[in-house]
């Protein structure tokens, strides 16, 4: 039978822990709510420029000799390098989110690998990051402090790398890997091929039937602009995101662990009684002992 002090350090350490899982999943929760505003308000952001840019292009697509000459649209058949950006959270505590993410990298690179084709690592995310380190995974740069803080100008900043290098010709492809918010208890996982944009859904019934009101000899500067502003978002919308479902995550989590706590400390209450009703018993027999080997 198990020391009673034991039982009881035991069931302190259990309600302490129950107490800080509780106040996390409080935190989580008052953090989601806004994270899920702003993840609805930006993903009906996203979808109105994807439509504007898939207008302009489904028109220079159909109507110019030629097609679309911009690299961004070109489809490349044999690429030599490519790049994956994955987001990570930058803390634990949040069930299987990470580990799906990096999952997923992993088997792209595995994928990219097998066609001889050259993989730029770019993390953003302290757990993924310190992952692929510790695995001796080569890591092309990193940030940390992005992913749980989502900030426009450092999105932008880091995602210029991989577009200008698309453009110059250094990579001929850009992947954007993250766990994204569905619900309050699903995350979905996005591998998203960003470049080159993919023109295989380009309908030129659609473009002619287009509101757009622009220029023909604007099409192409417009695209040009469009764009870079679609690229920079698309990142910037990955972190806004991957924030939501990483609060989600953390939030069910923590439920579960305060849940566990709780039957824990149920059963070792259970287990404290018993043993402190074993050791009543046992008194009260070595008394009765005590007195009978007296009489």
């Amino acid at each position: 039978m198990a020391n009673l002090k034991d039982i009881q350090r035991q069931i302190r350490s259990v309600t302490n822990t129950q107490k800080t899982t509780r106040a996390m999943k409080l935190v989580s929760t008052a953090k989601l709510r806004r994270a899920e505003e702003l993840a609805k308000r930006s993903r009906l952001y996203a979808g109105k420029m994807n439509q504007v840019i898939a207008e302009i292009a489904g028109r220079i697509q159909c109507n110019k000799i030629g097609g679309i000459d911009n690299r961004c649209f070109v489809e490349i058949e044999n690429p030599k390098m490519i790049d994956i950006i994955f987001v990570t959270a930058d803390k634990g505590l949040c069930g299987g989110f990470n580990i799906q993410t990096i999952k997923a990298v992993k088997k792209l690179i595995k994928e990219y690998k097998s066609k001889n084709v050259k993989v730029r690592l770019r993390g953003i995310g302290k757990k993924g990051t310190e992952f692929f380190k510790y695995n001796e995974v080569e890591i092309f740069d990193s940030v940390v402090d992005l992913s749980s803080k989502p900030d426009k100008d450092r999105s932008d900043e880091f995602i210029k790398t991989s577009l200008e290098d698309y453009k110059d010709g250094k990579i001929d492809g850009l992947h954007i890997i993250y766990n994204g918010y569905k619900n309050m208890i699903t995350q979905e996982l996005h591998v998203d091929r960003i470049l080159p944009v993919d023109t295989r859904g380009f309908n030129c019934e659609n473009a002619e039937k287009s509101l757009l009101e622009i220029e023909a000899q604007d099409e192409e500067y417009m695209l040009d602009s469009l764009i870079n502003r679609y690229i920079q978002y698309a990142m910037y919308y990955a972190l806004i995101d991957s924030v939501a479902a990483e609060h989600a995550s953390r939030m069910q989590a923590m439920d579960t662990a305060t849940n566990n706590a709780q039957d824990m400390v149920k059963n070792l209450n259970i287990e404290f009684n018993k043993a402190r009703q074993a050791a009543i018993t046992t008194e009260l027999i070595e008394i009765i002992s005590g007195v009978e080997s007296m009489k």
